[in-house]
């Protein structure tokens, strides 16, 4: 089996050779250049032919942004992102996924690095050995997006059941995906909760993001917020987000709680917490890696749910939806660019209509 091979592009020297000392004994994976700007880049691109590219978003002579949009326009590939922890870098890297990067590790000072270097490699050998089994044609899902977007929103005259509440789990390749279904919503849509794998200081500037590019109004969830229709609550990137029932409404519940399946938030958590409410709950699994979401999705179908996973060939990653698939945790999947009109409809179902539309596959 040949290894997987990596171009490593960042200005830094330091962090050139921290990235290569991370992936030197990995029997997968092997580097075969380094750049340090992206004119050096593109011709080690068309000399070695790389696999995967790692990429630093920050550079002189031309930045990482502009490179990888003239990448992903002449030789599509793909490109983890090495970005910084900061609201400047958060926009970036959400940039750089809309562009077509199939994922994106944090990127701490030198002395993090240093100090964290074990946990720091372990992710990024990950993050490698998933990016190559991507299929060239879902680098840029800002396409698919393009198709379905905020002119053509759905329409929809309300949900016929008090309460009634989508959930939403994804991780790798789930910022475009979620953006994907959200931007087909109407204000008058049920109330949606996600929970999106994501660092702490990206995910309120995810949502603040998607509020500027949809109908539903799109925000971080808060502790105690009430849910309310037309209104999206994104889980913080450092937090559990659950949903409790009081007073006949439900309202965000945030906890500061071990990590569940190595994620805080996790969807998990979310699914689980929903149980007491799961027959009047869609739950929804996107493209992401690993198995988060699958065994809470069983659960709540199991207690009455609908259960919609994305289809394979329209996931970045069908890792978290492939499981749920293995372990028929799910009463039906569909291609991306059709779930936001699936929900709506089964939105507008009464209970009774509901329950036999479940009983028949959605």
């Amino acid at each position: 089996m040949s290894k997987i091979k990596v171009l490593v592009i960042d200005d830094s020297s330091v962090i050139r050779n921290i990235v290569k000392e991370s992936l030197s004994d990995v029997a997968t994976i092997e580097v075969v250049g380094e750049a340090e700007d992206p004119y050096v880049a593109r011709d080690l691109i068309k000399k070695l032919n790389p696999d995967v590219l790692t990429l630093d978003v920050e550079m002189p002579k031309m930045d990482g942004i502009t490179f990888l949009g003239n990448l992903m326009r002449l030789r599509p590939m793909p490109v983890v992102m090495l970005s910084t922890l900061t609201t400047k870098g958060a926009d970036i890297t959400l940039q750089a996924l809309e562009l077509g990067a199939v994922d994106f590790i944090a990127k701490p000072s030198v002395e993090e690095l240093l100090a964290t270097q074990g946990s720091f490699k372990k992710s990024l050998v990950s993050k490698i050995e998933q990016a190559v089994k991507v299929d060239r044609k879902n680098f840029q899902l800002n396409n698919v997006i393009k198709k379905s977007s905020i002119a053509n929103c759905l329409s929809f005259a309300g949900a016929k059941r008090k309460n009634h509440l989508i959930a939403i789990g994804a991780s790798t390749g789930g910022t475009e995906a979620i953006k994907s279904v959200l931007s087909q919503l109407p204000q008058s849509s049920p109330p949606i909760v996600v929970a999106q794998h994501i660092p702490k200081n990206f995910s309120a500037r995810f949502a603040q993001r998607l509020n500027e590019s949809c109908q539903v109004q799109v925000q971080e969830a808060q502790h105690g917020q009430k849910i309310k229709e037309g209104n999206v609550y994104i889980a913080p990137g450092d937090l559990h987000l659950k949903v409790v029932e009081k007073g006949g409404g439900l309202f965000c519940n945030l906890e500061d709680s071990p990590e569940v399946n190595r994620h805080k938030p996790s969807v998990d958590v979310l699914f689980d917490s929903l149980l007491p409410v799961a027959g009047n709950v869609q739950a929804v699994l996107l493209t992401g890696m690993g198995q988060d979401g699958a065994i809470g999705m069983l659960n709540l179908k199991n207690g009455g749910a609908r259960t919609l996973i994305q289809n394979q060939a329209s996931s970045l990653i069908w890792g978290m939806p492939g499981r749920a698939f293995a372990i028929d945790a799910h009463t039906e999947q569909a291609d991306l660019t059709k779930i936001a009109g699936k929900l709506l409809r089964f939105a507008s179902l009464d209970r009774n209509e509901m329950k036999e539309a479940i009983n028949t596959n959605g």
